[in-house]
This record gives C-alpha cells, sequence and structure tokens, in this order.
C-alpha cells in the first residue's frame, strides 16, 4: 500500500518536500520564463527610507501655504498613495488614527479661536458670547466676546496646515515598515533609533487594544464610551502595554542590546566637538535663511553644519558593533519616490515666493480661495508613488 503523503511545515525560505518520492529530498524550482514575473522573494522592496523623505517634502509642501485647496490635495494625493501601498500589517493601521488625530487638531484650533478670540479683525459677527472680565495682568487675552466669520475662517486654515502635516507622517508610518528603517539607521543614532522604532510599533497595538476591549464591553452590553467605560478600557490596555514592555525589555536584553565597543578618547572628543558644532552651524544656517540680514552667510553655514554633523554620526557609529543582515537596496523606485516628494516640496517653496497671495489667500476681506493652476499640478506630482509596483514581501 503507498504511503500517504505527509504535510511537512515550510521554514524561512525552503520549500520541503510533501510527497516521499520528491526528487533530491527538496524541491527543485523552475528557472523563470521569459515574460513571467520574477519570484516574489528575489523582488527588491522599496528603501522604507523613501517613504518618509516622500512624506517630508509633502510635509515641508503643505508648511508653504495656507490656501484650503492645495491642501487638500496633499491630503488626497497621500491618502491615494497609502490606499494603493499600504500593506496588512500593525502599523499600516495607524493612518486612519493620524487622520482622526488631524482632525482634533483642526477642531481644537477654531475652539480656541472662538474662545479665546483672534487678533485677526472682521466686520462679519457669527455670534456674540458671554464675555468674562480678566484681571489686569491677563491684558491681551480675552475669553469669549465677539467671533467673527475673518477669525473663524483664519483658524481654520492655520489648523488645516497643522493637520495635513500629521496626515503625511501618517502616511510615512503607514508605509514604512520601522523595522526596515531601523535597520538603515547610522550607528551613532542607533539606540535613539530603536526607541522610536518601538514606539511607532506599539502604537498600533494600543490603538488595537482599545478597540477589542470596547467590542467586548459592547458585547457584553457594559458601557465603553464616557469617563467610566474609558477608566474601564483604559487600564487594561495600560497593564497590556506594561506587560509587553517588560516582555520586549527581557528579550532585548537576551540578545544583547545596548552593548557599545571601546573607542579611544581622542575619538570621543572629536565626535562630541563634529556633532555639537554641526548642529550650532544648522541652527544658525537656518536662522541665517529665514532672516533678510543673514541671505549671504545663511546657506555656506548650514551647509557646512551638515557636513560637520554627518561626520559625528560617522565616527559615533564605531560605538556600536553591529552588522546589517541583507540591507535594502536603494533603487530606481526609491529614487522616484524621494524625487516626487522633493519635487512638491521644491515648487510648492518656489511658488510661495514667486507669488505668496495664492498660497497664502487672505481673510480680511473675505474671499473665497482660488486654485492657482501650476501649483496645484506640482502638488499633484505626489501622486507619482501610486504608480510605483506595489512591493512584495
Amino acid at each position: 500500500m503507498a504511503e500517504r503523503e505527509r504535510a511537512v511545515p515550510r521554514a524561512a525560505g525552503v520549500v520541503r518536500p510533501t510527497h516521499p518520492h520528491a526528487e533530491g529530498g527538496r524541491r527543485r524550482s523552475r528557472p523563470a520564463r521569459a515574460g513571467e514575473p520574477a519570484p516574489a522573494r528575489l523582488r527588491s522592496t522599496l528603501h522604507p527610507g523613501a517613504w518618509w523623505l516622500w512624506a517630508i517634502g509633502l510635509g515641508t509642501a503643505a508648511t508653504r501655504t495656507t490656501n484650503p485647496l492645495l491642501l487638500g490635495l496633499l491630503i488626497a494625493a497621500s491618502g491615494y498613495v497609502v490606499a494603493t501601498h499600504r500593506s496588512p500589517t500593525p502599523w499600516a493601521r495607524s493612518y486612519t488614527a493620524f487622520v482622526k488625530l488631524a482632525l482634533a487638531v483642526l477642531l481644537v484650533r477654531v475652539l480656541f479661536a472662538v474662545a479665546l478670540g483672534s487678533p485677526i479683525p472682521g466686520t462679519h459677527t457669527l455670534f456674540t458670547l458671554p464675555e468674562i472680565p480678566l484681571p489686569q495682568w491677563a491684558q491681551g487675552i480675552r475669553l469669549g466676546g465677539r467671533v467673527t466669520a475673518e477669525a473663524v475662517v483664519f483658524a481654520a486654515y492655520d489648523g488645516l496646515k497643522l493637520a495635513t502635516l500629521l496626515i503625511c507622517v501618517g502616511a510615512a508610518n503607514a508605509l514604512a515598515s520601522p523595522t526596515r528603517l531601523l535597520k538603515s539607521l547610522p550607528g551613532a543614532l542607533y539606540e535613539t533609533g530603536v526607541a522610536v522604532v518601538v514606539a511607532l510599533t506599539f502604537a498600533p497595538h494600543l490603538i488595537a487594544d482599545v478597540q477589542r476591549l470596547r467590542a467586548a464591553r459592547r458585547l457584553r452590553g457594559r458601557p465603553d464610551r464616557g469617563v467610566r467605560g474609558l477608566l474601564q478600557v483604559g487600564l487594561p490596555v495600560l497593564e497590556g502595554a506594561l506587560e509587553r514592555s517588560v516582555a520586549l525589555a527581557a528579550a532585548m536584553e537576551s540578545r544583547g542590546y545596548g552593548r557599545t565597543a571601546e573607542v579611544p578618547a581622542r575619538v570621543r572628543r572629536t565626535t562630541a566637538a563634529l556633532t555639537l558644532g554641526g548642529l550650532l552651524g544648522v541652527c544658525a544656517g537656518t536662522y541665517g535663511l529665514l532672516t533678510a540680514e543673514g541671505g549671504t552667510y545663511g546657506l555656506p553655514v548650514l551647509l557646512a553644519g551638515v557636513v560637520a554633523a554627518l561626520a559625528g554620526l560617522r565616527l559615533g557609529g564605531r560605538r556600536s558593533p553591529r552588522t546589517r543582515y541583507r540591507p535594502d537596496p536603494w533603487g530606481p523606485r526609491a529614487w522616484l519616490v524621494t524625487g516626487s516628494g522633493a519635487a512638491v516640496a521644491a515648487l510648492l517653496t518656489f511658488a510661495s515666493v514667486r507669488d505668496p497671495q495664492a498660497l497664502r489667500p487672505g481673510v480680511v476681506p473675505l474671499v473665497a480661495p482660488a486654485l492657482p493652476l501650476w501649483p496645484a499640478a506640482a502638488v499633484l506630482l505626489a501622486l507619482l508613488p501610486a504608480f510605483v509596483p506595489r512591493e512584495h514581501a
């Protein structure tokens, strides 16, 4: 009687036989034919740093404008790219949380303008709140009083800019794998990167725990909203987070995290001097670029500071004895994704200097914002990553 087929679990990267008469005890993979796609495990994955640079470019573009139409295009472009490239991973689910946080920031900014007043003068009164008199030392602060449409619109524009920044950060967090990004950090920033990656990894787990506990309470007929529901949901979530952090700390300690190599004192002093001097140069150069008087020396000081800081990070990496297993390549797709974000940032920065009225519409007098054509076309360049072939694990 013939033997039954045996199902053997597959190890990572190895295909084991499911039949005793398999040739050689292991399956042989046939070569890919012409026109066939390459195996998924042989395809190069997109570097996670490209997604962060793309998102930073979109965030930089958002800081150059308060036009709600351009900011809406930035949000729509980032959301479409996330919808086309998001993977079913825990960190990918955090994009919805960032969108909700952005909406909350926008709402809070408008409420502050309504309750505390605004320095923007206006003639279109929406309503009048009871004004609370304040002492002499609180001059310049107003509680209540007249609320104008100009003040509300100005606060909405300002809040929408910050909300767009948060959504761009959420897009990068949903698209880039934190663990793969950690492998690409310089050795000097490895310990800081571990802390940031752990925080970014735990945030989606906290959101999933809250959703799971709220669903369990609803199934049992218990309240999941209000102060009582918040306390009874928050305590188990906090307990689970502490248990997870303790287990992670023990696992990291057993694997040798935190080890440092012996570095000569001369190298340590040189590293500290280069890093500190580089950061001071970056701050001074940035200040020079932002002021009219420092326009001549701002760019050279900024470049010198960046070079010194990078040299300090390079020397500081000697204290971290680690190797990279299968480092992510920086290929043409990564250049395309990064270039699209950089192009959007550069073009909107140029547009803010060339035509500031179009990118920062005024609210006095109160008029509807217009959509500038070529800055809007520049924002559409952020959609280029959506047409990049999706990576496979």
